[in-house]
């Protein structure tokens, strides 16, 4: 398609079966973009799956609701990655019992020589390789985080008085996938420590993994909201989930399936961190309406062929067996 003016797109627009008119639906395609929004907004998941709109309207209600998503999301999310940091720096530092960086790669990362006695030696180079590419991904970040002028980091390299940078202080330029990263490069042990404090439930989780494949999972969404992509889908999604990431949400809260094909699983994983991490009830049950209003708000937005690709007919079942959890 050759370069069009907001008219020629509104005409595109009803030749491809959208109706659009007037001054106020004009000013939304303005403010929402054609790329960013219509583009971005006419299919579910992949561009194979079209969304049967047939009024510029609900397009528009699917923009607002994206972003209301997000909106609602952000806060609990950035408390969640907070939280989950400050538990893990928390049992890094008992279990190191330094703030050294490198005495934490000696005693809580796993290498070659501290793999447990039962690893083969391809094994042990596999986790010796994976703590090397830690080393190299942590110098990354503080060399770029110094390059950047970072006071959290410049204020360690630039007094004489300090020998290097705390691991008190990697936490506070680490991202959510270097978190997970590091999560996933820790010993059995300091990884049972962890899920032990934060609260999650071990009988479905033999080998640890729960506490970075969740973090990994809550990444994907972290970032579609912070760089304004879309949400509302899960197109975001880049991690399968395991047998036991399913497995344990199902037991926890009692839910026939959790697959995180719909924005509502991750309510779901998010409402359950709340919990572990001891965040009132009356808070978290708030969050779960504040999502059904907008949700339902945005049914009622569009037409039923829409609503029906975009919100899973058992989600309110889903929800309510959600509060009874809490």
């Amino acid at each position: 398609m050759s370069y069009k003016t907001i008219d020629g797109l509104m005409r595109h627009l009803r030749d491809n079966g959208i109706s659009i008119s007037g001054s106020t639906q004009k000013r939304q395609l303005v403010n929402t973009g054609y790329f960013h929004g219509y583009k971005g907004y006419r299919f579910f998941k992949n561009a194979q799956n079209s969304l049967p709109f047939v009024s510029y309207n609900e397009v528009y209600a699917t923009i607002q609701y994206d972003s209301a998503l997000k909106s609602l999301l952000y806060g609990k999310m950035m408390f969640i990655e907070t939280a989950v940091k400050n538990i893990v720096l928390e049992s890094i530092l008992v279990n190191a019992n330094s703030e050294s960086i490198q005495v934490m790669y000696d005693k809580v990362v796993s290498g070659y020589n501290n793999a447990p006695a039962s690893s083969s030696p391809e094994q042990r180079r596999k986790l010796q390789q994976n703590k090397l590419n830690l080393q190299n991904s942590i110098q990354s970040s503080l060399a770029n985080a110094y390059k950047k002028n970072n006071p959290k980091i410049t204020h360690f390299y630039n007094n004489v008085g300090y020998s290097g940078v705390p691991v008190w202080a990697l936490f506070e330029i680490m991202t959510m996938g270097d978190l997970g990263y590091l999560l996933s490069c820790l010993t059995f042990d300091v990884r049972d420590d962890i899920s032990q404090r934060i609260g999650i439930n071990v009988s479905c989780d033999t080998d640890r993994q729960l506490i970075y494949k969740y973090i990994y999972t809550l990444k994907d969404l972290r970032n579609a909201i912070a760089h304004n992509a879309v949400v509302f889908d899960t197109r975001f999604r880049n991690i399968d989930p395991t047998s036991s990431m399913k497995q344990c949400l199902k037991l926890e809260i009692g839910l026939p399936y959790v697959n995180f094909k719909t924005i509502g699983d991750y309510i779901i994983l998010m409402c359950y961190y709340l919990k572990l991490l001891h965040v009132s009830k009356t808070e978290i049950k708030a969050f779960i309406r504040d999502f059904e209003r907008i949700t339902d708000e945005y049914k009622n937005a569009v037409n039923s062929n829409v609503s029906a690709m975009v919100i899973h007919p058992d989600l309110p079942a889903r929800m309510t067996a959600l509060k009874n959890f809490l």
